[in-house]
């Protein structure tokens, strides 16, 4: 029972950040630096989940994804209620009910409070929205669960994932050709920027040709890249009609936090590897983690080097892979190293001359060659870069 009920608790993480949203004020930033404590010393002292246990009640793991979309759903409207200026049905008689007055800590909320508020739900909506979606888009087999995880990152801007991250992501992974794998030396913050432009331009030349394949018009319903967008944009009229100007700008920022996170995790999932082009993607071709809290809050996606070997197997079954290069850390904790570019080059640096010297084979090392000869020179362009 316990190891259904592990991937249970980041849900469960989710309801007390939303407690701590609804409360408003300071509970904010005190339910942030909780949600960032849970995960960054559960990395560091819970150790790795090496287990593979068979989980044979597969309905239980299917509504516990499916269970993502209301729980956004729930996020969502607490980060309306934090910035909405109408009066909402209801919440008079909760503050009368819990003895708490919601209405004026909600209005005692200050502008710092309010970033902390779009960083905070940025990451409950990456747990929930984003990491579920992901799982479901890989499963092409059910029409239901696609459109339910683009709905789910369709609130991060990104229900195109679908599009890039299965058909283009993974066949090209570590190669020039994949937006989302940064090469040595560039650091996260430029490659924020190409990455949510390149995954962009990828899925919108996937569907055209898609849809050129099949006779098609390019500017139709039958556009998924347009019909995509239309879902966020479905999302941000809903904002605007229950919280006004205000809750649209709130919902674009907790919308781009979450994105923005996401380009972060593909940043460390894949930094600094290559591969031939001609040759199969394997373990060694990500980073892989097997933090207990962070595999247990993220559905195995930590397990990232059999998940690339073997993108159709459900999360459920990815294996630990422990001989695969590993992360410095849990995924929360590396995210915050990854922030620090001179910090991340340092620590990666032993960990990628391991990686040429233990799994590139002679193909992969001219490719690092190639890339050391082309990288530029002078302080300018290396900043930019």
């Amino acid at each position: 029972m316990f190891h259904y009920l592990k991937f249970f608790h980041y849900f469960l993480t989710i309801i007390i950040g939303c407690v701590c949203l609804l409360f408003a004020g300071h509970f904010i930033w005190l339910g942030f630096l909780t949600f960032v404590g849970i995960y960054v010393l559960g990395d560091a002292f819970l150790g790795d989940d090496l287990t593979t246990p068979t989980l044979k009640h597969t309905k239980i793991l299917d509504l516990l994804l499916y269970s993502a979309l209301p729980v956004s759903i729930l996020i969502f409207t607490i980060c309306m209620w934090l910035v909405t200026p109408f009066e909402w049905y209801g919440i008079a008689q909760l503050s009368s009910l819990v003895g708490y007055d919601f209405i004026a800590a909600k209005e005692a909320t200050t502008w710092w409070q309010l970033v902390i508020a779009v960083l905070f739900c940025g990451f409950l909506l990456s747990g929930a929205g984003t990491v579920v979606g992901h799982e479901l888009v890989h499963r092409l087999y059910s029409k239901t669960a696609v459109t339910t995880g683009r709905w789910l990152m369709s609130m991060s801007f990104d229900a195109n994932f679908s599009i890039e991250h299965v058909f283009n992501h993974h066949a090209k992974v570590a190669t020039a050709d994949d937006p989302v794998t940064a090469p040595r030396g560039r650091h996260v913050y430029s490659h924020i920027v190409r990455a949510i432009i390149g995954t962009n331009q990828s899925a919108w030349a996937i569907e055209k040709k898609r849809l050129s394949r099949k006779n098609l018009p390019i500017i139709s319903i039958h556009n998924q890249y347009l019909r995509g967008w239309l879902m966020s944009v479905m999302w941000m009229l809903i904002a605007v009609a229950i919280a006004s100007w205000q809750g649209l700008i709130f919902f674009i920022a907790i919308g781009i936090a979450a994105k923005v996170i996401l380009e972060i995790v593909n940043y460390m999932e894949h930094y600094g590897l290559v591969r031939d082009p001609k040759q199969r993607v394997e373990p060694k071709h990500s980073w892989n983690s097997n933090r207990k809290i962070s595999c247990w809050a993220m559905f195995n996606l930590p397990r990232h080097s059999h998940h690339h070997a073997q993108g159709a197997v459900p999360f459920n079954k990815l294996q630990p892979m422990e001989d695969a290069p590993v992360m410095i850390s849990g995924y929360i904790s590396t995210i915050a190293v990854v922030l620090i570019p001179p910090l991340w080059f340092k620590l990666m640096q032993p960990k990628l001359e391991h990686w040429d010297a233990h799994f590139a084979n002679e193909q992969e090392l001219e490719i690092l060659r190639q890339q050391a000869q082309n990288q530029p020179r002078n302080i300018i362009q290396a900043l930019i870069y």
